[in-house]
């Protein structure tokens, strides 16, 4: 299996302006009216390391493909993964820590990486992305951090209204959301919070009866501000 890191001469976490620049730079030398036909096999090869890595997803695949065959040859991903500085690695060991149980490890590298403000979206395929914030969002509920797995759990209801990826389990995130709302949010914020909170509800899939309650819940906590 080709390591197409190497053939472009880049770092596994090169940016894509980098890939870019690696490609163009490798093409111009292998370019038949340079260096003949005779390399058009390597060209190919070229072309093909170039397209995995250019495209988020499909680098992200070819990643963890590349990873299961390296293992034969000691690779050890998570050991790599650790060594790697750049944004879309540390997403990925923050997945990789956490379908592997180690809840406590994927919560200090997010939050070494901005917690609410590392929009690992960015990073990760979609299935992966919205899968992760959602063990997340349960890890964080679990230690009391109960603002951080609201905001986890309005992402991923908000991008599954936008379209369905959860499908049958998108009504007990949804129960689990307005749980946490009804019993546990209130008294971690202040009341303008509050407020911001109820207003991203709107919209992302709750019934009328329950954005009835939003409304109401705004209503209570704007007399509370008017009060103080």
């Amino acid at each position: 299996m080709d390591n197409h890191y190497k053939l472009l001469g880049i770092k596994p976490g090169a940016s894509t302006s980098e890939i870019k620049k690696a490609f163009r730079q490798k093409a111009k030398q292998l370019h038949p009216d340079i260096a003949g036909s005779q390399h058009a096999e390597e060209m190919r090869r070229l072309i093909k390391a170039y397209e995995a890595l250019s495209d988020v997803e499909r680098r992200f695949e070819y990643d963890r493909i590349y990873a299961s065959y390296a293992k034969k040859t000691g690779f050890d991903y998570r050991t790599w993964l650790n060594e790697q500085e750049d944004p879309a690695s540390k997403a990925k060991l923050v997945f990789y820590e956490l379908l592997r149980l180690n809840e406590e490890r994927a919560i200090d590298v997010w939050r070494e990486n901005g917690g609410l403000g590392f929009c690992m979206e960015n990073f990760l395929e979609r299935g992966d992305w919205m899968d992760c914030y959602f063990l997340l969002a349960e890890e964080l509920e679990k230690r009391g951090f109960i603002f951080e797995a609201f905001k986890l759990l309005t992402l991923i209801l908000a991008e599954e209204k936008r379209r369905t990826y959860f499908n049958l389990f998108a009504p007990e995130i949804k129960h689990y959301l307005l749980t946490i709302v009804r019993k546990k949010l209130r008294e971690q914020v202040d009341s303008e919070t509050w407020i911001d909170c109820m207003e991203t509800l709107f919209g992302i899939g709750f019934s009328e009866q329950e954005e009835k309650y939003f409304k109401e819940s705004i209503l209570c906590a704007l007399k509370e501000i008017r009060s103080q």
